[in-house]
């Protein structure tokens, strides 16, 4: 047995997270062709609880949307969003008065600080095919001191994002330095999240790789730098893992030593899906409810008074759920300003 690994247990749903993480969602769904309003067919909808529909019947669900799946607004205080979309489309609103169509790789990163509501819903596409959607959602804690920071929101375009790559394995750097342990190539260094992140801050040693495994492929995860990391390896695609030369069927959550580097070896005939979060404790009191994540039940207690007086900000749009127009590209326009932030050309 390696002496490299801490915890593994099977991985529910969903995924618990390991301080500073709350824990990841991972929403994997199959929708079908889309309507004119880019939604499902209500014909194809049938069984459903609609509004609150987390079934997974016919290899989809539709979440709290009714025509178009996904999350209208809805509020959050004292943590962090990270959205990452390797497939699909979201259409993002929120009460600072952001508005983004992102996926196909992107990342959207919100701290909601003292309090934001957003909408994320997901539409779909393609008339004429099937449309895939696979969409992590990692909750990140914040300190006390930064509980009630000013919401900043903030897109990672895929095209951006640095990856580094070596005979079958290939790593998504979407947050903390990456050092390649296989040959000379320097350091990765990922795009800078918001201001008042937990990640914003070097000590605090935070990480989010997505790591793909081809067959036979193998990757050693670098050691941490940070005083008391803790590392988390979430195994969830694929069907055997190496982890420092112990044999793992997934899905599996793994937590391994994290100042010491860890070999992994996709031993399988599958493409092997990990997501690894690591990151200094916060090391503080979380009580939480629903969408408010605070150090104390008063504090609760507080955001619930407050979002019932203040709505956050209220609410700039027309629909709890907006959705852009069929044919939108991806782009994305921030709080106060009437630019539009587009992908680059490559």
């Amino acid at each position: 047995m390696s002496n490299l690994i801490l915890r593994n247990e099977p991985l529910g749903r969903p995924w618990p997270g390991t301080d500073p993480f709350l824990f990841c969602a991972h929403h994997l769904d199959q929708y079908p062709q889309a309507t004119a309003e880019q939604g499902v067919d209500m014909r194809q909808l049938g069984g459903r609880e609609l509004g609150h529909d987390f079934s997974g019947k016919d290899g989809f669900s539709m979440y709290h949307g009714v025509n178009v799946p996904g999350f209208p607004a809805h509020p959050h205080r004292g943590f962090e969003t990270i959205t990452i979309v390797p497939q699909g489309l979201v259409d993002h609103a929120d009460s600072l008065g952001a508005t983004a169509r992102y996926g196909d790789g992107d990342v959207q990163w919100l701290t909601a600080g003292r309090g934001a509501q957003h909408s994320e819903m997901f539409p779909l596409r393609s008339r004429e095919h099937g449309n895939p959607l696979d969409l992590y959602q990692i909750w990140l804690n914040l300190p006390a001191r930064s509980k009630m920071a000013d919401p900043e929101f903030v897109m990672l375009w895929g095209e951006n994002i640095p990856k580094y790559r070596t005979d079958g394995a290939e790593v998504n750097v979407i947050a903390g330095r990456y050092l390649p342990q296989e040959g000379s190539q320097a350091e990765i260094v990922p795009l800078a999240p918001g201001r008042n992140s937990w990640a914003a801050n070097p000590d605090a040693d935070v990480a989010v790789w997505q790591i793909t495994l081809q067959p036979g492929a193998s990757l050693t995860l670098p050691p941490a730098t940070g005083k008391g990391t803790r590392r988390t390896v979430y195994f969830h695609d694929g069907k055997q893992l190496q982890v420092d030369g112990e044999a793992i069927s997934g899905p599996r959550l793994i937590e391994v030593i994290a100042d010491s580097a860890v070999p992994l070896h996709n031993s399988g005939d599958n493409v092997v899906q990990i997501v690894v979060l690591q990151g200094v404790p916060i090391g503080e009191p979380v009580v939480a409810y629903g969408p408010f994540v605070m150090n104390t039940a008063e504090e609760i207690e507080q955001a619930r008074r407050d979002y019932g007086r203040t709505q956050f900000g209220g609410w700039p749009w027309s629909s709890h759920g907006p959705v852009h127009a069929a044919g939108q590209g991806r782009f994305a326009k921030h709080p106060g300003s009437d630019a539009i932030e587009e992908p680059p050309v490559k």
